[in-house]
């Protein structure tokens, strides 16, 4: 061995010398997988050209696993898609859009000032002699029909009978027709409202300041004429004893929804929470696929085993005989009241403690090891737990009984049964009164209709709940059958005692 190796140095210089030379093991080798390692579909197939080489004497090469090989399909099906959203990727089409979108007007939010390239349709229309126009806007079009229509060409103005179209709205007879063809025109007027009663539009006096109050308070949106008018009524609907939503509320709503902020308010500005006649109740709205949904949720504490009078004090409200929660006006036909009073039936009611009978009810319990609880959670029955739609109107109802904190004493912590009861809602696209033009405002509040409305026929198995409670609270109500509000279908109103 060489005397120079650094294993033959001997001495305290050469022991400091070999410690702090760095050692060749601690240099780890990094071997570059891109480079050197083939990929695993590339060595499959090398292997199979092997195998058909060599014959039936090499083994088959196994498959790629099932995970593996779905990862692979995944990669090739969207490797010209975006993977966050799923969408392909073509920039050219983004630049395309981005470029029309530059090009619309901002002040022509509805595109009225882009160029029409559609050929002129007079020669069209000059094939129908002017007669069969009239005979047209006579038997198939109503007069606001006729008023729409004869906005589109001069051409069909004077065919269908020249400006005589637009006077035959102002007739007393037309009022209704009048109203149908103004709700048309929302989207040119964002400072104005539509007025019901007098069939025109009122500039708004405070706009963007709107807000919802009790229905004894007076509270104009516009100067109109008609204001305390009796006789011209605002059209509304009921939510609560006390409450109730003008169609202008739900009007400007919709108007924010379709058209911008600049034409109404936002549903949120219509929530509310307030106390009447020992009832809580609390409302909320949403706009969904173009109608605004409505849920009203109230509650009263309920003592056990209450006599049908006071079952009676406890629901209907004395100045009208309406229910203080929400309903709607086929409540009186059905079983919803009588769904109301089963569910206060359930309230488990204190035992008696006195003389042989609680010794009695006593000895039960400690023979059972258990304690009675009159606080005890309530279970209803087969015939006030399910859910309940009314079928002339889009509207739903839910009947609990729930333990509640009485909070009317601070010092004392007490819980007792109440009953509640969810009302939700489809009040329409909030553009009219008639069922021409909103059949389910018109179908909630039992006015006149064309055809009547049948909730079961038009929503199916979607109920208002699970779609109210999925926008929400992003959740969905438990599973509940929904049963029919008025499974006779017997139409009796207040003639009918079963109500009561």
């Amino acid at each position: 061995m060489p005397a120079d190796s650094p294993g033959e140095r001997r001495g305290l210089r050469a022991f400091f010398a070999n410690a702090l030379k760095p050692k060749k093991s601690r240099q780890v080798l990094r071997k570059d997988f891109s480079a050197s390692t083939p990929s695993l579909r590339a060595d499959i197939r090398t292997r199979n050209e092997f195998r058909n080489s060599c014959g039936d004497d090499v083994p088959p090469v196994p498959s790629l696993a099932p995970l593996e090989l779905h990862r692979l399909k995944y990669q090739q099906a969207n490797a010209e898609k975006d993977t966050q959203l799923g969408e392909h990727r073509d920039h050219t089409e983004m630049l395309h859009s981005i470029g029309v979108e530059e090009l619309n007007n901002p002040k022509d939010p509805f595109g009225y000032d882009e160029f029409d390239k559609r050929p002129p349709g007079e020669p069209l229309m000059a094939k129908l002699p002017p007669a069969f126009w009239q005979y047209i806007a006579e038997y198939y079009l109503t007069p606001g029909d006729c008023a729409s229509l004869a906005f589109a060409s001069k051409d069909l103005l004077f065919r269908l009978g020249g400006p005589q179209v637009w006077q035959a709205l102002d007739l007393p007879e037309n009022h209704l027709y009048k109203n149908d063809f103004l709700t048309t025109q929302d989207r040119f007027f964002p400072h104005h409202l539509h007025c019901f009663p007098c069939a025109t539009f009122h500039r708004r006096i405070k706009t963007g300041r709107e807000k919802l109050q009790p229905t004894d308070t007076l509270n104009p949106l516009y100067d109109c004429p008609n204001a305390t008018n009796s006789a011209l009524p605002t059209p509304r609907h009921r939510i609560t004893h006390g409450r109730a939503l003008f169609i202008t509320f739900a009007n400007l709503v919709m108007r924010a929804h379709r058209f911008g902020p600049a034409y109404g308010i936002p549903p949120e500005t219509l929530w509310r929470r307030w106390r009447r006649d020992g009832w809580s109740h609390n409302t909320r709205f949403h706009v969904h696929h173009g109608h605004l949904l409505m849920r009203v949720v109230s509650s009263t504490f309920a003592d056990p085993g209450l006599p049908p009078s006071s079952q009676r004090l406890l629901l209907y409200s004395r100045e009208d005989y309406w229910p203080y929660f929400s309903a709607c006006a086929h409540w009186r036909d059905g079983e919803l009241m009588n769904v109301c009073k089963c569910a206060l039936g359930h309230i488990p009611k204190p035992r008696v403690t006195d003389g042989l009978q609680g010794v009695e009810h006593r000895a039960k319990d400690l023979m059972h090891r258990r304690v009675y609880n009159p606080n005890a959670l309530t279970t209803l029955c087969g015939k006030c737990r399910p859910m309940r739609r009314c079928p002339e109107c889009p509207s739903e109802y839910l009947v609990e009984i729930k333990l509640t904190e009485d909070k009317s004493d601070p010092r004392s912590l007490r819980f007792r049964h109440a009953i509640v009861v969810t009302r939700w809602a489809d009040l329409g696209d909030g553009r009219g009164v008639s069922s021409r033009v909103s059949p389910e405002w018109a179908a909630a509040n039992a006015e006149d209709q064309d055809e009547p409305y049948d909730s079961f026929g038009l929503l199916g198995k979607r109920s208002i709940s699970g779609t109210f409670e999925a926008i929400m609270t992003g959740d969905t109500l438990p599973g509940q059958r929904v049963l029919s509000m008025n499974p006779t279908r017997k139409r009796e109103g207040e003639e009918g005692t079963s109500w009561y």
